[in-house]
């Protein structure tokens, strides 16, 4: 009999958005647009001095794995938190020990 609760597709799920998330310039990115509420991408890589092409890279494996989403507002794409998915794991963390 399978536990739901233990259903390997979901933790699979949620051990890469762990993982995205745990890599310390995501970690920076999730700050800043903490802080912001939302950016675009010049904002971001100059904000975090790194070259924007990396600052799309982190930006993408953000909104792939469902942290963050974004809006496009002319030529520019806005960065803005998923707050409801990483409430989410906060909570299903913090109920763990």
């Amino acid at each position: 009999m399978t536990n739901p609760k233990l259903d390997p597709k979901r933790l699979e799920e949620a051990a890469s958005k762990l993982r995205a998330m745990a890599h310390p310039m995501r970690i920076a990115i999730i700050g800043l647009l903490e802080r912001k509420e939302q950016m675009n991408v010049t904002e971001i890589y100059e904000a975090l001095k790194i070259e924007q092409a990396s600052a799309s890279h982190h930006l993408n494996i953000l909104k792939t794995k469902g942290v963050l989403d974004s809006r496009r507002s002319g030529k520019n794409t806005f960065y803005f938190l998923k707050h409801e998915a990483l409430s989410q794991m906060i909570d299903c963390l913090n109920r763990c020990h």
